[in-house]
């Protein structure tokens, strides 16, 4: 399955002193990944990486993504834009090497085959990963559990109690 959004970097372009890459997606690589997404929109794109080899074969990235997307609220169900803003740290390793230790003060691994990296990939995984997955339209209210209004157990509570 090729990726909604692919930008393949070299390993050698790269080179000793770092390589800085800009994605930006293009329309219909935005429509694409708000299918992959499960979301209504994806507006605009962009991940700044700055790239650094390691010793080995790794890869050090960090960077920088900006998106609008749209998304739908879990209260009212009504579509709204949003704009995220994340900054993240990711760690190229050859496929493989991926390490099944878990530690969170540590770069998430991203394993690439050959002498490639797929820089579009991972800037839509780190949408992805960014992405609110509850999201909520700033006005939507609480949905029937603000302060003084009845909740259905609350409701149901009282049912059970009449004879």
């Amino acid at each position: 399955m090729t990726p909604e959004l692919t930008r393949p970097v070299r390993l050698q372009q790269i080179g000793a002193k770092g390589l800085s890459y800009s994605v930006v997606a293009t329309d219909a690589e935005c429509r694409d990944l708000s299918i992959r997404l499960k979301i209504p929109a994806v507006l605009a794109l962009r991940c700044e990486f700055h790239l650094r080899p390691t010793n080995g074969a790794s890869v050090e990235a960090n960077g920088r993504l900006l998106a609008r997307v749209v998304q739908s609220c879990v209260v009212s169900l009504d579509e709204f834009e949003q704009e995220v803003v994340e900054g993240f740290e990711i760690r190229f390793v050859p496929d493989g090497a991926v390490s099944d230790d878990f530690d969170p003060e540590l770069p998430d691994d991203v394993p690439y085959n050959g002498d490639v990296i797929d820089l579009g990939e991972a800037a839509a995984e780190q949408l992805a990963l960014a992405l609110d997955p509850y999201p909520r339209k700033s006005d939507a209210g609480g949905g029937g559990f603000e302060a003084g209004r009845a909740v259905p157990f609350d409701l149901l509570t009282k049912l059970r109690k009449q004879p």
